[in-house]
């Protein structure tokens, strides 16, 4: 009878010495004499290798010869107590199946050091490498950990569109859907792309977010999150942006800018204990990584040891600040007068760079940071006019090494204000007639934000750049695999 494949993972907790098993795995690296083989085997389950120990002379040579670093094969064996450290047991094979062969002079994933920029190019590979397999292993969790704190909320999971004829953020830089013919488009009497010819009888483009629909369900269902891909065409090569990229969106009817706030802290800080309670190995071997990168820096340049990171944002109430209070304190900061900041803040009315919002976090407060009322000429038409005339009810929490990590705000419930404000900003409202029908038949107080899911991983990973925790990144004139 044959026996019945048990995971690596399963393996080194459960597994008794003196059973046999079978296990299917890749190869990471074999080593040995004449006489005795250890091949380390990974099988994706967990960051820890199992050692398969092979006693050569047992074995068809050509066979060996076959077990080379990403290599897949099979081996039946029993389970004995391991003679080296680091793990209690390993296996000594009897029977070992070559399930696929790796030709190592093309193989591009030898065992040693590869750099990052390197394993991008092989991101159909990377996988198999300790750091990507533990970052996409800690991203399911975090996805998981999405669902389960919105679930035990009562909120409702909505799928929103991808495909939209609404520039959500007034922010333009979207991709469009056509199936128009490129070369010889049908055209109106003046020149313009008569796009009533178009596959949807109008000019569409791939959604920047898919807030606009949130509010709809929110104002029938009370409380729903979205969690969906959304894509911006922005020229922009930073290690913070991609054009596609996975957005949270919760929007909630009867909730106020505090009950926002209350909402976005609890969430994030669910997400990062999510992590440290069942990722632990993953993210201690992501630190070591990090400590071990970061080694020739002075200890003013070096990161806040990851696990530590982590904790420290648990243990920590948020600081909540008002945008005026804190151009205040960035105005009068040693690196504004100094001239140290790459954007002066001259006065009130400034957008806040990474800069500015890094200060505030890892200089000032030492702890994660929420602005709230923002000039309202620097947000969106849809947020919340404060009866000062001049801010908004907007919030963006800042986070060490990222800056913002969510942008929210209570939504504006008055038809006449929300109106006004479209025109002041050239929102045509004809288009958005069926987004103002929530606000003319029973209106009422609510509140969302938009939390980056990559942004999150960034942060719970101490990746340095966003293109290493996405599997596949979109980026300008790159969309490989």
């Amino acid at each position: 009878m044959e026996q019945k494949r048990i995971k690596i993972k399963d393996l080194l907790t459960s597994a008794e010495v003196g059973s046999t098993v079978n296990v299917k795995g890749w190869v990471r690296t074999k080593r040995g004499n004449k006489q005795i083989n250890f091949v380390a085997l990974n099988d994706g389950s967990t960051i820890q290798n199992l050692q398969v120990v092979v006693d050569v002379p047992n074995f068809n040579e050509d066979l060996l010869k076959k077990i080379t670093t990403g290599a897949a094969i099979s081996v039946n064996g029993e389970i004995i107590e391991s003679q080296g450290s680091g793990q209690s047991v390993e296996i000594a094979a009897k029977n070992i199946e070559v399930l696929g062969v790796a030709d190592p002079e093309k193989y591009p994933l030898q065992p040693k050091k590869h750099s990052l920029e390197f394993l991008r190019e092989k991101a159909h590979l990377r996988f198999r490498t300790n750091t990507f397999s533990a970052v996409f292993r800690i991203r399911h969790a975090m996805a998981y950990a999405v669902h389960e704190f919105f679930n035990k909320k009562g909120f409702y999971y909505m799928h929103t569109p991808l495909i939209t004829g609404s520039d959500a953020e007034g922010a333009g830089e979207m991709f469009r859907v056509s199936t128009l013919d490129p070369k010889n488009p049908p055209l109106n009497e003046d020149g313009t792309i008569n796009y009533k010819e178009d596959f949807f009888g109008k000019e569409t483009n791939l959604t920047v977010s898919g807030q606009l629909e949130g509010e709809l369900g929110a104002m029938a269902l009370g409380e729903i999150y979205t969690f969906g891909p959304t894509f911006r065409a922005e020229n922009s090569n930073t290690t913070r942006h991609l054009a596609e990229f996975w957005m949270i969106e919760p929007e909630m009817a009867f909730y106020d800018i505090k009950d926002n706030m209350d909402l976005a802290e609890e969430f994030l800080k669910y997400m990062i204990k999510y992590a440290l309670d069942n990722c632990m190995e993953d993210l201690q071997f992501l630190s070591k990584r990090l400590q071990e990168e970061e080694k020739g820096l002075k200890a003013e340049d070096r990161q806040m040891e990851l696990i530590e990171k982590l904790n420290f944002v648990l243990e920590n109430d948020f600081v909540r600040l008002t945008y005026t209070e804190a151009i205040d304190i960035l105005r009068n900061s040693k690196p504004n007068k100094k001239k140290k900041f790459q954007y002066l803040i001259e006065g009130w009315g400034a957008d806040l760079q990474s800069e500015h919002e890094r200060y505030l976090v890892e200089k000032k407060f030492k702890k994660p940071v929420i602005l709230i009322d923002y000039p309202k000429d620097i947000k969106a038409f849809y947020m919340k006019q404060n009866d000062d005339g001049k801010t908004v009810a907007a919030m963006d929490i800042l986070f060490p090494g990222i800056g913002e990590i969510v942008g929210g705000s209570q939504r504006e419930e008055d038809l006449d204000k929300l109106m006004n404000r479209m025109k002041e900003m050239d929102i045509p409202a004809e288009e958005m007639d069926w987004y103002l029908d929530t606000r003319r038949f029973g209106s009422a107080t609510h509140a969302g934000f938009g939390l980056g899911f990559e942004r999150m991983m960034l942060f719970v990973t101490g990746m340095g750049n966003i293109r290493d925790v996405i599997p596949f990144p979109r980026t300008p004139k790159n969309a490989e695999f």
